[in-house]
């Protein structure tokens, strides 16, 4: 069970006693972290995508059955297995008043790909050219064949900026963000709160029914349950397993479970500067110790309850693509012991985790580090603000980092903007020629089963030998809410949309 503190407490009521009454059509929603930049292009975290959400339209959206469904564009169609032609939305425009053209999609697709620290460019790198043909109309150039490109524009690479305001910002735009969602920015206090406000001129106004939606990020998963079950928020982004029981006894509240696309793992400093320069970042042999000192099974009962599914890899169960070869390896200390001595390392060896600041991984760190002690390691546990957290593994601040990954649909979201040679999001700067090779075919191929095969073997490279990476779990998006709230659809993303949304 997760540790809930007096001083929890205290800061809960402290929060209850300030907070402003509920008013009609308003909502507040509580968030597990602050976001990074709210630029669609330069942010990578997951609660900056429920923002996102409100804010940010996209070219294309998924469903509750995954199914890639129309948004900002109308459809598609393949001209070539290298030629994709979007039809546009008519009527849409941007919050600062301008329209949206076939001109500002090729804008912000160009930005996406070639902007200075984007974390858009891996997943739209196989675009060679993105042109108008007319003012509803854009045809998209790929390299060559690329099986998720579609997928990819379901999430921010999809997300239309207003080129007027994005020029005129620069780097800042992520300071006030223009885009065509159906809610416009009003103001953002870090660690405190983002609040957005209607937009008049959203183009699927009939199904937005609130008036404002203010964000409030509240890592304490104590101070954040305690606010819901107040009426201080009327919506969290997450409750955790061990609070289940206690809200669904509470008759205003109900919870949405479903499971995530993604992961929880531990990503490891391979070749990103000189706190690569480790045991752990130098030798597999030394990774796989590590690895094998851990009981994923006995860490999600005691943190989870045994919500969450034990993992070995960054693909779920149901996901199609899921390799059934590739299974958590049973927790072994004796073997992990002479792992380090066939290592020829000395003991214990000492190892650093970076952990994002909230309770239960905090514990889950604890419970790690109690493991790998018994088979000769000595971990220290660094926590830090989530935002920072992510600032650090970019500029290879890191030795060992637990973190989780949302997840996307098509595989590829999940694989190679994090283990390719050239992935933005490849803090750890793993790099294998072949697993390189494997997760471009994967790209190209439109075969099920030959995909699949290419994800196979790119996992007993990449996992089994190279021990680049340690898979631990699937999570579980468990969204709570006041009965009041109706309208919420979830879907495995975890996103939350707000069109249909509205209190009774």
């Amino acid at each position: 069970m997760i540790r809930k503190t007096l001083a929890m407490g205290l800061v809960a009521l402290a929060a209850l006693s300030t907070a402003p009454a509920a008013q009609a059509q308003n909502i507040r929603i509580g968030l597990r972290e602050d976001p990074d930049i709210l630029d669609p292009t330069l942010a990578r975290t997951f609660v900056g995508r429920i923002v996102f959400a409100g804010l940010c339209d996209k070219l294309f959206d998924i469903n509750d059955k995954l199914e890639i469904v129309p948004q900002l564009a109308t459809g598609y169609r393949w001209e070539d297995p290298q030629s994709l032609l979007i039809t546009l939305r008519q009527g849409v425009k941007f919050h600062d008043g301008d329209p949206m053209t076939a001109e500002s999609v090729v804008y912000s697709l160009n930005r996406h790909l070639t902007m200075q620290g984007s974390f858009r460019r891996g997943e739209i790198n196989s675009m060679t050219a993105v042109e108008v043909v007319d003012p509803q109309t854009v045809r998209i150039r790929l390299r060559e064949p690329f099986a998720p490109f579609v997928s990819q524009l379901t999430d921010r690479a999809g997300m239309i900026v207003s080129p007027r305001a994005a020029e005129a910002a620069g780097r800042n735009f992520g300071n006030r963000p223009v885009c065509a969602g159906p809610m416009r920015f009003v103001e953002r206090v870090a660690q405190d709160r983002i609040v957005l406000e209607r937009f008049p001129e959203y183009w699927d106004a009939s199904r937005i029914h609130l008036n404002r939606v203010t964000y409030l990020p509240i890592p304490d998963n104590t101070v954040r349950l305690a606010n819901l079950q107040s009426g201080s928020l009327e919506m969290v982004q997450t409750i955790e397993p061990d609070d289940l029981r206690q809200v669904n006894r509470n008759s205003r509240l109900r919870v949405s479970v479903s499971d995530e696309l993604g992961y929880q793992g531990i990503t490891i400093n391979i070749g990103n500067g000189a706190r690569a320069q480790t045991p752990m970042g130098q030798n597999p042999r030394v990774r796989e110790a590590f690895e094998l000192a851990i009981d994923r099974a006995a860490i999600n009962q005691v943190v989870y309850e045994g919500q969450y599914t034990p993992t070995a890899q960054a693909v779920p169960p149901s996901n199609p693509f899921h390799a059934r070869s590739i299974q958590p390896e049973a927790r072994n200390v004796a073997r992990a012991r002479q792992l380090l001595a066939e290592a020829g390392v000395r003991t214990p060896v000492p190892v650093e985790m970076t952990v994002p600041n909230n309770p239960d991984l905090r514990q889950v760190a604890e419970v790690i580090q109690a493991m790998v002690r018994e088979a000769g390691f000595e971990l220290r546990i660094n926590a830090m603000e989530f935002a920072s957290s992510l600032q650090a593994a970019t500029r290879g601040d890191f030795e060992t980092y637990l973190l989780a990954w949302s997840g996307r649909a098509d595989p590829d979201g999940n694989t190679w903007t994090f283990i390719h040679t050239q992935g933005p999001q490849n803090d750890g700067k793993y790099s294998n020629p072949e697993v390189d090779r494997l997760l471009n075919e994967a790209r190209v191929e439109t075969d099920a089963a030959k995909r699949l095969a290419l994800y196979e073997r790119m996992w007993q490279i990449s996992l089994r030998q190279d021990r680049h990476r340690i898979y631990l779990w699937h999570r579980k998006n468990i969204v709570g809410h006041s009965t009041r709230l109706t309208g919420f659809v979830p879907v495995p993303d975890g996103l939350i949309r707000l069109q249909g949304l509205r209190f009774n």
